[in-house]
């Protein structure tokens, strides 16, 4: 089972021809009372966006949503005619693996 994003997963989805300029974040952490939670982060890049941060009771059910997640950004093709690609956040480039992302792997 793939370990939890500790280090924030980033990815964009740009088409300049179609006007998609998607960006998404996942990033899972403990807070100040040990609870496991997972920080979701949407929208149009340049602009604010929106947050989701969810609570866990462990990591498994934790790692079940992160992968559930990745899945949906692994449609984007089917869904809004772009795939995504890795961004790394320290660097700020783009990791493109093809269309799609098939495997997202933060060790």
């Amino acid at each position: 089972m793939a370990p939890l994003p500790y280090t924030p997963i980033e990815m964009t989805a740009i088409d300049g021809s179609r006007g998609v300029h998607r960006r998404w974040s996942v990033i899972a952490y403990r807070d100040l009372f040990g609870a496991l939670l997972v920080e979701t982060r949407w929208g149009r890049c340049g602009c604010v966006g929106r947050t989701l941060i969810r609570c866990f009771p462990n990591e498994a059910a934790a790692r079940r949503y992160v992968s559930q997640l990745l899945a949906r950004r692994r449609s984007a093709v089917k869904r809004i005619g772009v795939g995504y690609a890795l961004r790394d956040a320290a660097r700020g480039d783009l990791e493109t693996n093809g269309t799609n992302v098939i495997c997202v792997d933060r060790a």
